[in-house]
C-alpha cells in the first residue's frame, strides 16, 4: 500500500457496517476518489467531525491496487463553508454541484486538469456559501462546472461545421452535439432549443468572470430563464438521470 497526504472536498459520506463511514473525495491530483474511514464514528481523535458534506480537509490515505477502496487514515478540517447549512438556498445550490462532481469527475484524470476541477470546486463553495444565493448564481455555478469538467459548450460558432453564427438575433442549440448550429446544420435536426445571440455572448461572459466579479454579469429575465433551460439540459445530458438534489434545487430557486 501507498501512503498520501494531500487535501480533499466531502463529496458524499456515507455510513457503513457498524462504525465505519464511506467517503467520496475529490482531491486535486486524481480527481474523485473512494476511500473507507474504519471506526470514523467512533474516533473523535482521528476524524473529528471532519467528514461532513462540503468540508476542505486535509487527508492521510493508504491506497490499495487498483479498483481497490483506499482507506481513509486521518483528516483535519481547512474549511467547512458554515453558511452552506444554514441557509437553505445555499444549501440547495452547494448540494447540487456536489452531486454533478461526485457523478462527473473521473477517479484518474490528468493531474493539471483535476488541479483546475479541484481549485474550480473550492471556488464554487466559497461563492455558495457568501455571494447571493439567487438563480444567476446557481446557472454561473452549473456552466463553469461543466467547463471545469472539460464539458464546455461551444457558444459562438456552429459545432458542426465551425461557421459564424452571423447576425441573427436568435440560434439553435443542439443539446447532443454539445453547442450552437447555424442555419444549414440545424434544418434537418429536431429537438433544437432555441436561444437568443444575447444569452449565449452573457454566458461566454459568465465563463471569462470569476466569481468575485458575478456583479458584472448581465442576465435578464428572458436571458436567464434561456439560460437555465440550455445549461440544465446540457448538465442533465451528460449525468444521465435525474439528480435528486436538483429537484430540490428547483423547489428552492423556481424558474
Amino acid at each position: 500500500m501507498a501512503g498520501i497526504r494531500t487535501e480533499a472536498v466531502v463529496l458524499r459520506s456515507v455510513d457503513f457496517a457498524e462504525s465505519d463511514r464511506i467517503v467520496h473525495l475529490l482531491v486535486p491530483d486524481t480527481g474523485r476518489l473512494t476511500a473507507i474511514a474504519k471506526g470514523a464514528r467512533r474516533s473523535v481523535r482521528r476524524f473529528p467531525g471532519t467528514l461532513d458534506l462540503f468540508n476542505h480537509l486535509r487527508v492521510q490515505l493508504q491506497t490499495r491496487r487498483s479498483g481497490a477502496m483506499a482507506r481513509l487514515e486521518q483528516a483535519t478540517l481547512i474549511e467547512s463553508f458554515t453558511p452552506l447549512r444554514h441557509e437553505t438556498r445555499r444549501f440547495a445550490i452547494a448540494c447540487y454541484l456536489l452531486e454533478v462532481l461526485d457523478r462527473l469527475a473521473p477517479e484518474a484524470g490528468a493531474r493539471d486538469d483535476m488541479r483546475r476541477l479541484f481549485r474550480f470546486a473550492l471556488a464554487a463553495l466559497r461563492a455558495a456559501a457568501t455571494r447571493k444565493p439567487d438563480a444567476r448564481l446557481r446557472v454561473l455555478i452549473e456552466l463553469r462546472a461543466l467547463e471545469a469538467l472539460g464539458l464546455r459548450p461551444e457558444l459562438r460558432r456552429c459545432v458542426r461545421c465551425a461557421a459564424e453564427l452571423g447576425g441573427a438575433a436568435q440560434v439553435d442549440f443542439h443539446v447532443a452535439d454539445g453547442g450552437t448550429l447555424c442555419g444549414r446544420c440545424a434544418a434537418p435536426l429536431d429537438g433544437l432549443l432555441r436561444v437568443h445571440v444575447g444569452t449565449l455572448r452573457a454566458l461566454e461572459q459568465g465563463l471569462r468572470f470569476d466569481f468575485e466579479h458575478l456583479d458584472r454579469l448581465v442576465l435578464g429575465p428572458v436571458a436567464l430563464a434561456e439560460s437555465r433551460q440550455l445549461v440544465g439540459r446540457f448538465q442533465r445530458f451528460h449525468v444521465g438521470v435525474d439528480l435528486r438534489s436538483e429537484r430540490f434545487l428547483n423547489e428552492m430557486l423556481p424558474a
